[in-house]
């Protein structure tokens, strides 16, 4: 690509055009980008269960509307050369490419200010997002804590404060829930999409997780990582409850709510 300028220096008519147009679409491909990761991604992940989730929503909106002009400015400038740049007619040997355009300052300059902001931007707002995650268990005086083992090919859960062990995840409404993960055998993967809780199962190690589940309903536990012939049926249920109902459960099982 070349760009034809005037004897003063300054850019011709044509070239004026040109960027006029690749400005008109990158402000469409902005505003349609953006109105994508308003609307989009929190249907497709659906309605949040837990204030994890909330956070994992919230930020991955964040992020994709932050990134909108600047996929947008990529898209203008393809779309625009395929359309009025491209090759016409067929191409022969020795045909010269355009000149390589080097040297803009004012062009480089305003690239890296604005990526080196939007990375920091986003650094940022990630690393504030996983605090507010990761202190919500810690701030609260009785969490419920539960040890998860994976092992081919289900999941067990075990309450040591109520005395008991169960295949099927029950939680409390609105109590901040710490999770113990760890494997019997082979790498797995403790995946609650609903709650926004994905952490590997480890064999021989402990990971910990938090969450405080925010809203009623039935959910689903899943295994994340490929982990032999029958990895695909390794899920279970996730019911959450009212506490008194949680209490019920926890005493018909022969705990002690």
């Amino acid at each position: 690509m070349s760009v034809a300028t005037t004897p003063a220096g300054a850019p011709d008519r044509s070239t004026r055009s040109d960027l006029r147009t690749i400005g008109l679409l990158w402000a469409i491909f902005t505003i349609l980008g953006v109105v994508f990761a308003l609307v989009v991604p929190h249907h497709l992940m659906g309605r949040p269960a837990s204030n994890t989730m909330t956070e994992v929503e919230r930020t991955f909106t964040v992020f994709s509307v932050a990134s909108a002009p600047v996929a947008a400015a990529v898209w203008a400038l393809a779309v625009y050369s395929l359309l009025r740049w491209r090759r016409r007619g067929a191409w022969k040997e020795g045909d010269p490419d355009g000149p390589a355009l080097r040297g803009h300052g004012l062009t480089t300059g305003a690239w890296m200010f604005v990526s080196s902001a939007l990375c920091l931007f986003l650094l940022i707002w990630g690393l504030d997002a996983l605090s507010k995650v990761d202190s919500a268990a810690a701030a609260s005086g009785d969490p419920l804590e539960i040890d998860v083992t994976g092992q081919q090919w289900v999941w067990t859960f075990t309450y040591p404060s109520d005395g008991v062990e169960s295949d099927q995840l029950v939680l409390p409404l609105d109590r901040p829930v710490v999770f113990k993960v760890t494997s019997d055998d082979v790498i797995h993967s403790f995946w609650v999409p609903e709650m926004g809780i994905k952490v590997d199962a480890n064999p021989g190690m402990t990971t910990t997780t938090s969450t405080t589940p925010d809203r009623l309903g039935t959910y689903h536990v899943r295994c994340a990582e490929l982990c032999g012939l029958l990895h695909a049926d390794m899920e279970t249920g996730a019911q959450v409850v009212s506490t008194n109902d949680f209490d019920s459960w926890v005493a018909g099982q022969g705990g002690h709510a």
